[in-house]
């Protein structure tokens, strides 16, 4: 086996699965771990066909493209790093993807100027940001995400969140040092029978 860059990840499953990204050394980027994005993706399994994908802190792209890759119909990466846009660009290009947008902007800016809601947004912040909260809350003011729609968070384990009203926890795991979670926009019958099946609690700051 051919042993993978340190600074390389790979697309788990669909129609590029498989391919490898690389991303640049920039201090913060730091890529959810395979095991993690499997798990997400399992979960999301039935959201992110035919959905429109929002990576709020693209990074290496590994979020975003590994929705497209499972069929997602659009997907927008947006980075404040001009580096990290100036890869992924390359990354899209090499692998062939469509219906892929980048942004270099500041996630905060991006949201203000947003037109039409996404279904599934990830939100996974270089952790020395503390962007956590007030991203949230743009989400939710902004109507970036719609209603019933889906919105993953990483963080470190002990980080409180000030999560949005109407939002519920509907899918948590833990991995090494980080906890990782997905809501819902807003309550529904099928979240509600999800959460208690898992065991999973909402609250209105979760720690």
């Amino acid at each position: 086996m051919v042993a993978r860059s340190p600074n390389q990840v790979r697309l788990i499953a669909g129609g590029w699965r498989g391919r490898k990204l690389d991303f640049p050394p920039v201090p913060g980027l730091r890529p959810t771990p395979d095991r993690v994005r499997e798990t997400l993706f399992n979960w999301l399994a039935r959201d992110v066909p035919g959905a429109r994908c929002l990576d709020l802190f693209a990074g290496s792209g590994a979020l975003g493209l590994e929705a497209r890759s499972r069929g997602a119909a659009e997907v927008i990466l947006v980075d404040r790093h001009p580096q990290v846009i100036a890869h992924l660009h390359q990354q899209i290009a090499r692998l062939g993807m469509d219906r892929v947008h980048c942004h270099r902007a500041e996630a905060l800016d991006w949201l203000r100027r947003v037109e039409s809601p996404c279904d599934v947004v990830f939100v996974d912040p270089p952790f020395a940001d503390q962007a956590w909260d007030a991203v949230l809350a743009a989400l939710a003011r902004t109507g970036a995400v719609r209603s019933g729609g889906k919105v993953y968070v990483e963080a470190p384990q002990g980080r409180s969140l000030d999560v949005p009203p109407g939002w519920t926890l509907w899918r948590e795991g833990r991995a090494g040092e980080i906890v990782f979670r997905v809501f819902i926009t807003s309550p529904s019958t099928d979240a509600a029978g999800s959460r208690d099946a898992a065991g999973e609690i909402s609250d209105a700051r979760l720690r």
